[in-house]
């Protein structure tokens, strides 16, 4: 209803996963390295490894494409017993390289959704990973001219989005944030007295799934596609 907006002011839009593919691109290498590393165990069980890899390294690298790499190389050691050959090495450094220089895939409506909004909206791209990587992909996705502020975060808590809140000086009452994840984009700024818009991606990072549980009792909204966004606000 249009009217639960009617105090917004500033729209922030997650990135990956919501204005353009990224999770399809990591699924495909861990399938990749699973592969590379058959001869030591077995593709589920790599797979397995590998995530609980990342998760131990979260705090030190943080998100992104680069910390993933590594984690594929401790990982590669530790499943081989340090016998992993200067190849496969060379082979886990290319999916990370192949991964980085993706082309950037717009989602379906991204440009048109932006494009109205922003007319009568200050919009903010508020995502999370690797700083260097993630301006790469919003010039190469030719949108950084619709967004008033762009905001790499380590991570997307509570307290985050309080912090760029504030920097924005916007109450938030007045701030409504779009994204694929309700671990991310949604539950914390409903936690905060925000607004949320979930917009589901075909496939979600298992460290970005949440329970249901946890979502219960929550005010937020789920639409289909961006597209679906825009008579919201007509």
């Amino acid at each position: 209803m249009k009217e639960d907006y009617k105090n917004i002011k500033v729209i922030g839009f997650d990135a990956d996963d919501t204005l353009w593919v990224n999770e399809t691109y990591f699924r495909d290498a861990e399938v990749a390295f699973a592969k590379l590393l058959a001869q030591y165990e077995t593709l589920n069980k790599i797979d397995q490894e590998l995530f609980k890899m990342e998760m131990k390294n979260l705090p030190l690298y943080g998100y992104g494409v680069k910390g993933f790499i590594l984690s594929m190389v401790e990982m590669a050691l530790e499943l081989s017993n340090n016998n992993v050959s200067n190849r496969a090495i060379q082979a886990i450094l290319d999916i990370g390289k192949d991964m980085i220089n993706k082309p950037v895939e717009l989602l379906e409506g991204v440009e048109t959704v932006l494009k109205t909004l922003s007319n009568n909206y200050r919009l903010i791209l508020a995502t999370k990973g690797d700083l260097l990587d993630q301006e790469r992909k919003l010039e190469k996705s030719g949108l950084i001219d619709y967004f008033h502020h762009i905001e790499v975060l380590s991570d997307k808590q509570e307290l985050n989005y309080s912090k760029l809140l504030n920097r924005l000086d916007v109450k938030p009452s007045e701030f409504l944030m779009i994204g694929n994840s309700l671990k991310s984009d949604i539950l914390p700024l409903v936690n905060i007295k925000a607004h949320a818009i979930h917009v589901p991606f075909h496939t979600t990072w298992t460290h970005e799934q949440v329970d249901e549980s946890e979502t219960n009792g929550k005010t937020y909204r789920t639409v289909s596609s961006l597209l679906d966004i825009l008579p919201l606000f007509n």
